[in-house]
């Protein structure tokens, strides 16, 4: 076991740890489902009104983060007003199934995981 640990242990040379970071925000993978369901182009404000509570910065910051790993390509079309356009590249595409999977395990598991949640909070108040 000691070894499997070692392998991991260097944050930035750990492939695991540096991609999965990424992802394990609030949003990331909310924006990545989204843009792999709609399959064209979305606008921002799109994007923002479908997520709904997602803040403008929050949506941007996360945007800009897919692009810069390549996940997302954003087009910027100098009209005026300006539009700004993103969807997923074929990196960020080659993601989805495995979104998918965690998503639909999600939604079929969200009921006995609330219900233990409430259970540990219970436990938890009991002992406090």
């Amino acid at each position: 076991m000691k070894k499997k640990l070692e392998d991991y242990d260097l944050h930035a040379s750990c492939p695991i740890r540096n991609v999965l970071d990424r992802f394990g925000d609030k949003w990331s993978i909310l924006v990545i489902l989204l843009l792999g369901e709609h399959k064209t182009a979305m606008r921002f404000n799109e994007v923002a009104q479908t997520i709904g509570d997602i803040s403008q910065k929050m949506l941007t910051v996360t945007l800009r983060t897919l692009e810069a790993d390549g996940m997302v390509v954003r087009k910027h079309y100098p009209e005026i007003p300006p539009r700004v356009e993103y969807e997923l590249t074929e990196l960020g595409k080659s993601l989805l199934p495995y979104i998918n999977g965690l998503a639909q395990w999600a939604v079929k598991n969200y009921d006995t995981i609330t219900k233990s949640r409430k259970k540990f909070a219970a436990r938890k108040q009991l002992v406090s």
